[in-house]
């Protein structure tokens, strides 16, 4: 296998509101809120679904991958339950090996509700379910020790179990990038994903309001300085500025593309992932890496969903 992910396996439910939809329930626009099972009913109870995928940040970046072409595979958590079939069957309906076998738990599979606004901005409302409960023992090591890299996200990361189960993966993986995932995430878990990005991970993905908290910054000149001394492949998407990543001494940019249709962000740091660890497993240069991200994210935000087919 060329890359295994480990995230939250999560059930997408992807939904068109108005505005006053998220004024109306305590919603903060673009932003993730975790919520219990009684909440994520009582939002779900008023809305149209538009579509159900199997989600999950990387798991996203995992079907990309297989749709480019790549031998890839995945670990999430999931109930033995209908949901948890469903995410299953959707991943393997895409060639992505399912490193985790289902058992019945008293939890259900997790569930993520994507509110998209007439903006095409997201707002996530998270029940993690099942997924957030994953621990060492989910984690197959035969999987971990056959790829060339695996790949984790932020949105993961927790004391206890989650940890145990990130701590497992990396001392046995041959490389290791992460995704910080969102800046809720960040502020959570401020001084373990600095230990990571500074001392753990080979490649680091952040948009540039996570680096800047993380590292707490004042502008973009304190992420490069960082991104040189820490000598590790750090790769940071900024908007409409493109993307930008540094290693050691270099520091490569790439613009990002102009006049698009932009009808719904979800996914775009995902697809992002999924198309600079192509370059970067391929053997292709951080330019070409970062182009490739660029092109990924630039078709996916023009349609509904995290899925290019």
């Amino acid at each position: 296998m060329k890359i295994l992910g480990i995230g939250n396996a999560i059930v997408d439910v992807i939904c068109k509101v108005e505005e006053n939809f998220l004024s109306e329930n305590n919603l903060t626009k673009s932003t993730m809120k975790l919520v219990d099972e009684t909440e994520f009913k009582k939002l779900l109870s008023n809305l149209k679904i538009e579509q159900t995928i199997a989600g999950g940040s990387v798991a996203n970046s995992i079907v990309g991958l297989s749709q480019l072409g790549n031998a890839v595979s995945y670990i999430g958590k999931v109930n033995n339950d209908e949901l948890g079939n469903k995410y299953e069957k959707s991943l393997t309906n895409e060639k992505v090996k399912y490193c985790y076998k289902k058992k019945n738990e008293s939890i259900p599979t997790g569930t993520c509700l994507i509110l998209i606004t007439p903006d095409s901005e997201r707002t996530m409302c998270t029940f993690l379910g099942i997924a957030g409960k994953i621990s060492d023992k989910d984690i197959d090591e035969n999987a971990v020790k056959n790829c060339e890299l695996i790949f984790l996200e932020g949105y993961l990361w927790d004391e206890g179990n989650p940890k145990k189960a990130f701590e497992k993966a990396i001392s046995i993986a041959k490389k290791k990038a992460m995704s910080l995932s969102d800046q809720f995430c960040v502020d959570r878990h401020k001084k373990s994903f600095f230990d990571l990005v500074n001392n753990k991970l080979d490649v680091t993905f952040a948009n540039e309001q996570e680096i800047l908290s993380l590292i707490k910054a004042k502008n973009f000149d304190e992420v490069i300085s960082f991104g040189k001394q820490i000598g590790r492949l750090l790769v940071i998407t900024r908007g409409e500025k493109g993307s930008v990543a540094i290693q050691k001494s270099d520091v490569v940019e790439c613009p990002g593309k102009k006049n698009l249709k932009i009808v719904d962000l979800t996914g775009a740091g995902d697809l992002f992932a999924s198309g600079f660890l192509h370059g970067y497993i391929n053997k292709l240069s951080l330019k070409e890496s970062l182009e490739k991200g660029t092109d990924m994210a630039s078709k996916i935000i023009q349609k509904i969903g995290a899925r290019l087919n």
